[in-house]
């Protein structure tokens, strides 16, 4: 105790990192507004998506290439198409990318948002993901619904086996087509959770250095630069999981437009 100093341990056992990943409301703007600040980064990422991808179109259509700045989204774009709706969805599928590729970058633009110091994650906050996985949820039961008619599509995903087991089938194929979104929301919450309290832990423990210069200024470093390497990572898990999420909605459509298989 007397090593690292009261008055370090009292900081450390109030640090709390909950605090970067929790909502919380905007100081600047009145209560009765009832913004937060997960809302106003939501409302910042569709901004984003609105003002990057027209201007990437505009040059795409006048040049024949994005450039340098329309070339990152150009490539992954391009990847998403070649590599997941193409190959689950065949030819029908590029009527569904605009829609792919908004999750996508919706997604990866609320991760990266919370990277930003002062800011938050939305995707940490599961109301968030739930709405994401819920409209998920709608869109690929409408989209095969449309394609193979209300009763066929029913009756393919839950009179499923001789008509004696459609008693036990029909709770079971329900709970399955609750569990997709839920598993949607759930992992894309979790890992955004689970990244920013490493993160803000690691950082925490800077504040040894106060207390002892012998002691604290070793562990400051360490913490420093862990927290430096997990940032990096933490860019690495936004992207994963802004893919993940849009795989398994593609993963999802395909299998809610080819039922019988």
């Amino acid at each position: 105790m007397g090593v690292l100093g009261a008055d370090s341990l009292a900081y450390l056992a109030s640090a709390d990192p909950m605090e970067h990943i929790l909502d919380r409301k905007i100081e600047w703007l009145p209560d009765s507004a009832g913004v937060t600040l997960h809302m106003l980064l939501v409302l910042a990422a569709a901004a984003l998506c609105l003002a990057i991808f027209p201007i990437v179109a505009r040059r795409i259509a006048a040049r024949g290439t994005g450039g340098r700045f329309g070339s990152f989204f150009e490539v992954i774009l391009l990847f998403i198409r070649d590599e997941m709706v193409r190959p689950f969805l065949g030819d029908e599928g590029d009527r569904f990318l605009p829609i792919i590729w908004s999750l996508f970058f919706f997604i990866l633009f609320c991760n990266l948002l919370g990277l930003i110091p002062g800011l938050a994650t939305p995707t940490a906050n599961i109301s968030v993901t739930g709405a994401l996985a819920l409209f998920a949820l709608v869109f690929y039961h409408a989209m095969g619904i449309k394609k193979q008619g209300l009763f066929h599509y029913l009756k393919a995903n839950f009179l499923v086996g001789p008509w004696l087991l459609w008693p036990l089938m029909i709770p079971i194929e329900a709970m399955g087509h609750v569990i997709k979104p839920c598993a949607l929301a759930i992992r894309l919450c979790a890992n955004m959770v689970a990244g920013h309290l490493l993160l803000g832990v690691f950082i925490s423990f800077t504040a040894v250095w106060t207390a002892s210069y012998l002691l604290g200024l070793p562990i400051a470093l360490v913490s420093a630069t862990a927290g430096v390497l997990i940032m990096f990572l933490e860019i690495l898990v936004a992207f994963i999981q802004a893919f993940v999420f849009a795989f398994l909605t593609t993963v999802f459509l395909s299998m809610a437009l080819h039922s019988e298989h």
